[in-house]
């Protein structure tokens, strides 16, 4: 199979199920990552191998260990389905060399992929990725005899480490009931466990592994954790907790059902971090996240960092110096003194106990923000569109400034292209509210997909229609 089939992009390989995700390209993904821990860390440290609920993920991280092992590198596979954060605590913990996740996240049920965790117990860097993938295709060392593979429990010192981190008893107190909702995925019943053993009120939802995702994408988003807001209400919960396919992100919504978007969890964590915990380090973010952020970091004094989109950024930003927190758009969130990762499961324990010790809903929380720092209303469109379209709309979106000094009928204040091509525009509406968010809009075009997100930040969920809608037509336009 050509090289070019296989593409890892901002956190490893993905790709659709018997058409290019086969087992003949997962050999060939594994043996490039053994290629790579041969020639740049020590594998007598081993692997750490682990996988989700989706189709074929067990006997696919059994290839892996299979091919890993014959090239003389030891390793642990799990024995049971495993969420992403516990298989990079996994790898961090034992000291081993690296981590292999077979997930596809929140992609739709015909996909899965190959993630890759360094030795530090989080996305791997750029500079690894790319060595990687530069092994792809070669030979991978052989050795004649092959090293063990040794099935293991990823989860119980994981599970002690994400229960020591928050804060338990308090939660236990609050006299709250929350929904769980685990979308069919690798956080299974791992959350309601912890609040039956704490005598938590609570219900769960799609708790079962499926490797259909049936109606769904297990993403934490709308539409997909619309059944997740029809529980809390008809159970009277004040909020919804969910994680996606393989756990490392957070969803949720208020106690009405309302979609409560990531950039209001990460806002709310983080007001909660610097306000109450007083943790030092600065604050990252992605290039599509919400500039509330900018404005909750600039209150605390704190140095705000945006970089491209991925975890695998925030995780090399963690690696080098004090952060307090990183995220991304789509609810990957991570904690320094935690893990370099994104962790969902820790991150929907993190909200309850803000919940517990401020003695507020989730939609009062969220309330608050939007009356402090402005309202900030977001939306995310994806267009499944062919790569020639796709380009041929970034490459107009990169030419528009020269042509045009407006987009959607407002001006065009800057262009930034960190990641995309990002608009910033003078909105009329912004000049009527108390502290706006500042409008823009973001198009960006899948490195490994034909998609092309489109982003968008302004101070009304009518301005966010409009600019969607309007980018959406500039995307079709030929």
């Amino acid at each position: 199979m050509p090289q070019s089939v296989i593409k890892f992009g901002t956190d490893g390989w993905r790709g659709l199920i018997a058409d290019d995700f086969t087992f003949a390209n997962v050999r060939i993904a594994a043996a490039a990552v053994a290629a790579y821990v041969h020639a740049h860390e020590d594998p007598t440290k081993g692997l750490c191998i682990g996988y989700d609920t989706r189709f074929g993920s067990k006997a696919f991280a059994r290839i892996c260990a299979e091919v890993v092992a014959a090239t003389g590198i030891p390793v642990e596979l799990a024995g049971a389905v495993t969420p992403t954060p516990a298989l990079s605590f996994g790898v961090r913990q034992r000291g081993a060399a690296g981590g292999i996740m077979i997930t596809s996240s929140h992609n739709p049920a015909q996909w899965n992929g190959v993630k890759y965790k360094g030795w530090y117990g989080g996305s791997g860097k750029p500079s690894m990725i790319a060595a990687i993938e530069s092994y792809l295709d070669k030979p991978a060392p052989a050795t004649a005899t092959p090293a063990s593979i040794a099935e293991v429990d990823f989860l119980p010192d994981y599970l002690a480490a994400v229960k020591s981190f928050a804060d338990l008893d308090l939660i236990s107190k609050s006299g709250m009931k929350f929904c769980i909702d685990s979308m069919y995925g690798a956080g299974g019943t791992i959350i309601s466990e912890i609040f039956t053993a704490l005598g938590v009120d609570h219900v769960q939802i799609r708790a079962n592994p499926d490797p259909l995702f049936p109606g769904i994408n297990p993403e934490p988003i709308e539409p997909h954790i619309r059944a997740l807001g029809e529980a809390v209400v008809a159970n009277g919960c004040q909020a919804g907790l969910c994680t996606d396919g393989d756990a490392d992100r957070i969803g949720a919504t208020d106690e009405y059902g309302n979609f409560v978007d990531p950039h209001k969890i990460y806002s709310v964590l983080l007001s909660w971090v610097l306000r109450r915990k007083g943790w030092p380090g600065a604050v990252t973010r992605a290039f599509n996240t919400t500039k509330m952020l900018d404005r909750i970091a600039k209150k605390y004094g704190r140095e705000l960092i945006e970089h491209g989109i991925g975890f695998k950024y925030v995780c090399d930003l963690m690696l080098e110096r004090e952060i307090v927190m990183g995220g991304e758009e789509s609810g990957g969130i991570g904690f320094q003194r935690h893990l370099p990762e994104r962790d969902g499961i820790l991150n929907a324990l993190l909200l309850a106990n803000v919940m517990s010790e401020e003695k507020k809903t989730l939609g009062q929380l969220v309330a608050d923000l939007q009356a402090e720092y402005g309202e900030h209303q977001y939306g995310r469109i994806d267009l499944h569109i062919s790569d020639d379209i796709k380009n041929a709309a970034i490459a107009r979106a990169k030419a528009l400034p020269a042509r045009d000094t407006s987009f959607a009928g407002m001006p065009i204040l800057r262009t930034e292209t960190l990641d995309g091509v990002k608009f910033y525009l003078d909105n009329p509406e912004a000049k009527t509210k108390p502290n706006a968010a500042e409008t823009w809009l973001l198009l960006r075009a899948s490195g490994t997909e034909p998609l092309m997100r489109i982003y968008t930040e302004s101070c009304s969920k009518e301005s966010v229609a409009n600019l969607l809608e309007s980018a959406r037509e500039f995307a079709l336009r030929s």
